[in-house]
């Protein structure tokens, strides 16, 4: 059988896209998911993403990390299935579609897209680290320079170290810029490597950094290896609303693959 699939980034995180609306694709195949992900033998991407009919809303995410196995939010892959639903004819400027975690509003517009996240109630603060859960889990830790640091090593130490029981969790280091603006890095479970960018993991960061009060901005500026995102919210007395992930969402090529 052949599929066609769409292959889209944002800010270098990349995701396999396929309209299963017709429920054709394999999905418990995950040896296929997790080869068609591997940059060598596959198309290549940190991810996949299925486009499939939901009966309260748009469209329904299925998201897949690049180890073939199904996985918690990704906020990059979301803004990444609303520029695809634009592009099918599924939505126009705006959207609100299923996650796995819930609805998700957003708007697009170009090749930006704005994507609502869920509402984050706590941000927990460890010795030396933070953590927060927005839609995936993310470990957080200050550092004074994230680009001496060997994300692959030290992000793998914390993901397997027994804090998070054998889930585990996303590892994120962040070093502050100024005011409103931080430099962050992540290891990302599933993947097992350092991303280009993790939509959930800056989404973390700001919202961490808010709470220790090293930013009182509530709209920042996250540089990631892939470029820049954009997370704006609004503090409740205990936690976070109207938290919203921005930045670009590309098309990169459309292809057909035997499954």
């Amino acid at each position: 059988m052949e599929i066609t699939f769409f292959k889209y980034q944002g800010t270098g995180n990349d995701f396999i896209m396929v309209d299963n609306r017709g429920l054709t694709f394999p999905k418990n195949d995950t040896s296929l998911i997790a080869r068609w992900c591997d940059r060598r033998f596959g198309i290549g991407a940190d991810g996949l993403i299925l486009l499939e009919n939901d009966d309260s809303s748009d469209f329904k995410m299925v998201y897949y990390n690049s180890d073939g196995n199904q996985s918690t939010m990704c906020g990059n892959g979301g803004r990444c299935i609303v520029a695809f639903a634009n592009r099918l004819g599924v939505i126009k400027n705006k959207t609100t579609f299923m996650g796995v975690d819930g609805l998700h509003k957003a708007t697009i517009s170009g090749a930006t897209v704005s994507l609502r996240m869920k509402d984050v109630d706590e941000i927990k603060t460890g010795t030396d680290y933070f953590f927060a859960d927005t839609g995936s889990p993310h470990h957080v830790i200050v550092v004074d320079d994230c680009q001496a640091i060997d994300v692959q090593a030290q992000g793998s130490a914390v993901r397997y170290g027994g804090l998070y029981g054998e889930a585990g969790a996303n590892v994120n280091f962040v070093t502050p810029l100024s005011a409103d603006r931080f430099k962050v890095r992540t290891y990302e479970r599933g993947v097992e490597d350092e991303t280009l960018s993790c939509g959930t993991g800056v989404t973390a960061v700001a919202l961490c950094m808010y709470q220790s009060g090293k930013t009182l901005a509530k709209r920042v500026w996250l540089e990631v290896e892939g470029g820049e995102l954009e997370v704006s919210f609004t503090p409740k007395q205990a936690g976070f609303t109207h938290v919203y992930l921005s930045g670009p969402a590309e098309f990169v090529f459309k292809g057909v693959i035997s499954a």
